[in-house]
């Protein structure tokens, strides 16, 4: 996928606001969720969701090289968990929280 595919990809996929994420990641549900790297407190979702927030708030033409590389990387990551979904009401699930980090509400 190039990039200004993966941006289109980003673009759908990441169906929350700047704001929306950053609200989220206030919530002890969004702290709780994910994998966390060594002794840190901090999950990989919850560092990505950060630098979604960075991203949206950009226009395209500022996109860094990092930028990009962290599209490519959410996009991914988003498809990939979307295939996991577990059966039945996923309000209430890690699953649906940890999309969330990422910037995706599968209940929108």
């Amino acid at each position: 996928m190039n990039d200004q595919e993966a941006i289109r990809e980003f673009d759908s996929a990441v169906n929350m606001t700047a704001t929306q994420i950053s609200d989220w990641l206030e919530t002890d549900e969004s702290k709780k969720v994910g994998y966390k790297e060594g002794e840190d407190s901090e999950s990989v979702g919850h560092k990505s969701g950060k630098k979604i927030i960075r991203i949206l708030n950009k226009n395209q033409d500022e996109y860094s090289d990092a930028d990009l590389k962290h599209i490519h990387k959410v996009v991914g990551y988003i498809h990939r968990h979307l295939a996991q979904k577990p059966d039945g009401d996923v309000t209430d699930t890690n699953w649906r929280y940890s999309l969330m980090n990422w910037g995706h509400d599968p209940k929108k």
